[in-house]
């Protein structure tokens, strides 16, 4: 049978070799989430990045829809300066069909409150 200090050598024995496995452990695990905050810090470099290319690519379409608007502006003021008793009479055809169009809302029953 095993002496107490046998015992004693095999318990230390156990001991340390449980400490090496936890020690390596801890080790994988530090690896671990080192790789894995570096994996979140890329992703969110990333996510950035593409934030950015967003809001730019937003300003750039506003910045050209504003240039169209004007550019619209631009040529009703001219027809309007060069065919005034034209863009008057289409200006009234306009407002008779929105005019038309209010009545007959109103004379169905659907749109009563």
């Amino acid at each position: 049978m095993f002496t107490t200090r046998s015992k004693e050598l095999h318990a230390s024995a156990a001991a340390d070799e449980a400490h090496g496995m936890t020690e390596r452990a801890l080790g994988t695990t530090k690896e671990l989430a080192a790789h894995a905050i570096d994996r979140v810090r890329d992703l969110g470099t990333g996510m950035k990045g593409l934030a950015s290319k967003g809001a730019s690519s937003m300003g750039d379409a506003t910045a050209k829809a504003g240039r169209q608007l004007g550019e619209y502006a631009s040529a009703t003021g001219r027809y309007v300066t060069e065919q005034p008793v034209k863009s008057a009479l289409i200006a009234a055809a306009a407002g008779a069909a929105v005019a038309a169009l209010v009545l007959a809302m109103r004379r169905n029953k659907r749109y009563y409150y």
